[in-house]
């Protein structure tokens, strides 16, 4: 497959315009660490933006940065962290989930992406933070949305509309972000022993308290013993001043009194534990599962995953865990556990629920080309998505089949 490596957007505008006068279809690609993320794209050429990298502007006492998509994300988020500051949805470094090192990953694709770790339940989403793109759009035009200030957006908000989209709409040649300041200090507190829903209880506890949580997670035994732990370990984190963080860790521990003592974790061991949560590190080091990611209403997660069992020819060797109160379900499975890797008996049981969503994170190509990797849309949601679509790219040329079977 050729290859193609702007330098800037010039170079990205004749590139989408050579293969829209050629009918070529492009991948889009920054360094290619999620590339096993969504299904697989067969395409003519690819579209490499690596070589559209570094930060454009960055105003520290305005929160404000751009950058261009091929950055490496582990490169803006050192340059952040050197004036206090840092991107409050904590993005997540799934580049050795798929076999590739550690600190690779691009801006680009991670907003490409949408993607959020731990601390999405108080800052939310990528997609809360982006302030403006510029873009080249799949007709071969060059458009912008948004500024360099919060409040810029009047109409329809391309910049957060497009955040999410895997490069199936437009290709990005700079991002504007909101940032903030860096947490001073953090403390987790932790609960052992715990069940599944006992713990979720804890969690949703926690969550609607004063506290103010960063971070809420359970850890059943299989998972917790990666991390040293001697069965199912419940976490909180409380991030914020010195004081302000004690004295909360001391209320909560005492909300939560009924659950059992609460041990403090801070420092490293605890960074260190954060960073594995958001990065699926568990599942990482075992690459022969499939990985999916599951979205319900936390009270919810405990009951999807006990009605796997019965769902399934095998669960022999799964494990999972849980994220954002319990509201994210990461779930690894052998890949022989069904023929659709368990996509009909997830989707079930998520429906039996309450309703949510589940995306195939990892598989075999053969898997992802054959089996529906992101949640299936309803028709008329799906009827405003292929007319979006049509608007931004009518030829159908950028990352085709990356969501979506190609029509």
């Amino acid at each position: 497959m050729t290859a193609l490596r702007p330098t800037d957007e010039a170079g990205v505008l004749a590139a989408v315009a050579d293969a829209v006068a050629t009918g070529t279809s492009l991948e889009i690609l920054g360094a290619g660490s999620k590339r096993g993320l969504g299904r697989p794209v067969a395409a003519g050429r690819t579209l490499d933006l690596t070589g559209l990298s570094g930060v454009t502007f960055y105003e520290p006492e305005e929160l404000v940065i751009a950058v261009r998509p091929g950055t490496p994300l582990a490169e803006v988020g050192h340059l952040l962290a050197s004036r206090g500051q840092a991107l409050a949805f904590e993005p997540p470094d799934l580049g050795p989930l798929y076999g590739a090192p550690a600190d690779v990953g691009t801006i680009g694709g991670m907003i490409a992406a949408n993607l959020s770790g731990p601390r999405r339940i108080k800052a939310g989403a990528a997609r809360d933070h982006m302030l403006g793109i510029r873009a080249v759009s799949g007709r071969g035009e060059i458009f912008k949305s948004g500024g360099r200030v919060v409040k810029n957006v009047t109409g329809y908000d391309m910049s957060k509309g497009l955040t999410g989209s895997f490069g199936t709409l437009a290709v990005f040649t700079e991002l504007t972000l909101k940032v903030l300041p860096a947490p001073q200090t953090a403390t987790t507190l932790m609960w052992t022993g715990l069940a599944d829903d006992a713990a979720v209880a804890v969690l949703s506890r926690a969550l609607g308290s004063p506290a103010d949580v960063s971070g809420a997670a359970h850890l059943p035994a299989s998972v917790a013993a990666d991390f040293g732990f001697s069965g199912p370990a419940t976490l909180l984190r409380l991030e914020g001043i010195a004081p302000s963080v004690a004295d909360r860790a001391a209320r909560l521990a005492a909300l939560l009194a009924d659950a059992g003592p609460a041990e403090a974790m801070g420092g490293e061991p605890g960074l260190d534990l954060w960073r594995a949560i958001r990065d699926v590190a568990p599942f990482a080091a075992t690459p022969g599962t499939v990985v999916w990611k599951i979205s319900v209403a936390p009270t919810a997660g405990p009951k999807v995953v006990a009605r796997l069992p019965a769902a399934l020819p095998s669960t022999a060797g799964s494990r999972h865990f849980y994220d954002w109160g319990g509201g994210l379900v990461w779930l690894a499975l052998d890949p022989t556990s069904a023929d659709d890797a368990g996509a009909a008996a997830i989707r079930a049981a998520i429906a039996a629920e309450g309703g949510g969503h589940a995306t195939l994170v990892r598989a075999p190509a053969e898997l992802r080309a054959r089996i529906p990797v992101f949640e299936p849309q309803p028709g008329p949601l799906a009827a405003l998505t292929a007319r979006l679509r049509a608007q931004f790219d009518p030829l159908g040329i950028l990352n085709p089949g990356r969501m979506v079977a190609k029509d």
